[in-house]
């Protein structure tokens, strides 16, 4: 017998006579086989769980492993492990999610480009615009369908704007604000664009101030604890009888009947805006006595008037800048302060700082625009009458403003430089008749329309009333003194 068969036969004898090792050897199989079925199905159940992106789910595993058991209890699946593990393979239909891959990319491109910003010292709002990249299309839009309520060479520092344009760079809307109660806007509506006034809503109420000069108008009331602007608005009525950089002295006197604007916050106070409308005003001083009042007609159209009923406005402003001083008056023999020798100065030199907006003194034709040598930049403007204004020194010119193009009073031409023989910013301001310098500071031009007769008794009972209480004369019935 050879040597292989005879070990057979001693292994088969410990077999039969050694129940022990036999159990032992089928406790190792079935235990093998559990655990690796057990594994598989895990990662089976894990990868499921992956795929419906939700939570492991351990109960399942455990229902499984169990069911797995109950099999290797049966003597069936004991001996025939084979067909045991096939039963946990993954099905045909069970087969592994894989992501679709995007093809496009979506655009995230604004439908709308939005442009914000504030109106700088100097600056037009076309200048403003246009240094964003908006087109010159665009601006016009702007200014033709707001034309109607607002002026923008009015426009002044400080002002804001919002604009919002189409993919295409097509006008959707524009916000114009000029202060915080009163701003403009432009939408479109179909083809069509519609402008309006925005307003919110306000209390105003009637108070009165008085003062006394002793370095110029603006010190003396932001002293007495109102805004500047109050000072701008009182010279503005004045402007054709008072040059407020040359007449003005120590101890002159002023008195303010206006509105004072409240809006309501919030937390529901009220919180002052500002000075609003001017009533009535008097000025006494080295100038003369001047008053006036504001007066409605039945048209809704109002403005100032003298007490004989005359209006303030005149053919000609008393000069072309704001809140200046003098810095040469006009004489037939002055020392040229570059030149060093004596010659004529026919004209008005008023010192502002640099780009302070310069204004036609009346509505006339430009006759000049450009470089014209000691002058530096020269705009000169033909009026009525045979007058001719002149103002020289410009850092730069008003944009649109071309030779032949009509201006009226109070319009922007230009900015106060320093260009030409000028040994500061200032604007030199010329008056001529008929070819001959005239001084600006001694013009008196006729003055405006005056009420009409129709409208007499009207203006003279709220002339009779303003003046009385602006004087004192009578109580204010909106309000005590505030200030």
């Amino acid at each position: 017998m050879s040597r292989k068969a005879d070990w057979t036969r001693k292994v088969l004898g410990v077999l039969r006579n050694d129940l022990t090792l036999v159990a032992l050897a089928v406790a190792f199989v079935v235990l093998s086989a559990g655990v690796f079925v057990v594994a598989n199905r895990e990662d089976i159940v894990a990868h499921d769980a992956d795929a419906l992106d939700g939570p492991f789910d351990s109960e399942t595993v455990l229902a499984d492993t169990q069911s797995i058991d109950d099999s290797l209890a049966n003597s069936d699946a004991l001996f025939d492990a084979g067909s045991l593990l096939e039963s946990t393979e993954p099905a045909a239909s069970d087969t592994p999610f894989v992501p679709e891959l995007a093809t496009d990319t979506p655009s995230f491109e604004p439908s709308l480009r939005v442009f914000e910003g504030k109106i700088a010292r100097g600056q037009t709002l076309s200048q403003a615009l246009n240094s964003n990249g908006v087109s010159g299309g665009v601006v016009h839009g702007i200014t033709t369908a707001m034309g109607k309520l607002y002026d923008f060479r009015k426009a002044r520092p400080g002002h804001t704007y919002h604009l919002e344009l189409g993919r295409d760079g097509e006008l959707v809307a524009f916000h114009y604000t000029t202060s915080e109660i009163e701003s403009y806007s432009v939408s479109r509506d179909g083809q069509a664009f519609v402008s309006r006034r925005e307003e919110p809503p306000t209390r105003t109420e009637v108070t009165r101030i008085a003062g006394v000069v002793s370095t110029n108008l603006h010190d003396a009331v932001v002293g007495l604890g109102e805004s500047a602007q109050l000072a701008a608005d009182l010279a503005d009525i004045f402007a054709w009888d008072i040059d407020f950089s040359h007449s003005l002295r120590a101890g002159d006197e002023f008195r303010v009947l206006y509105e004072r604007t409240y809006r309501a916050t919030p937390a529901g106070r009220e919180r002052y805006l500002g000075p609003g409308r001017i009533l009535a005003a008097r000025y006494t001083g080295a100038s003369g006595d001047h008053a006036a009042v504001y007066f409605a007609s039945k048209e809704g159209r109002g403005g100032y008037y003298r007490p004989d009923g005359s209006s303030v406005e005149r053919n000609f402003l008393m000069a072309p800048v704001r809140h200046s001083r003098i810095a040469s008056a006009f004489s037939n023999s002055r020392l040229h302060p570059i030149l060093g020798i004596w010659r004529p100065h026919h004209g008005i030199d008023y010192a502002a700082p640099e780009g302070t907006p310069i204004w036609s003194v009346a509505d006339g034709t430009v006759i000049y625009r450009g470089p014209a040598g000691g002058f530096g930049n020269l705009v000169k403007i033909r009026h009525a009458d045979g007058y001719v204004s002149y103002y020289g020194h410009l850092s730069r010119f008003s944009g649109g403003l071309a030779e032949g193009r009509r201006v009226s009073q109070k319009q922007v031409i230009g900015y106060v430089g320093h260009t030409g023989l000028a040994t500061g910013p200032h604007v030199c301001f010329r008056m001529s008749k008929d070819g001959l310098f005239v001084d600006p500071a001694r013009l008196r031009m006729p003055g405006g329309s005056a009420v009409t007769a129709s409208l007499r008794g009207s203006f003279t009972n709220s002339r009779d009333t303003l003046l009385a209480r602006l004087d004192g004369t009578a109580p204010l019935v909106e309000t005590d003194e505030a200030l």
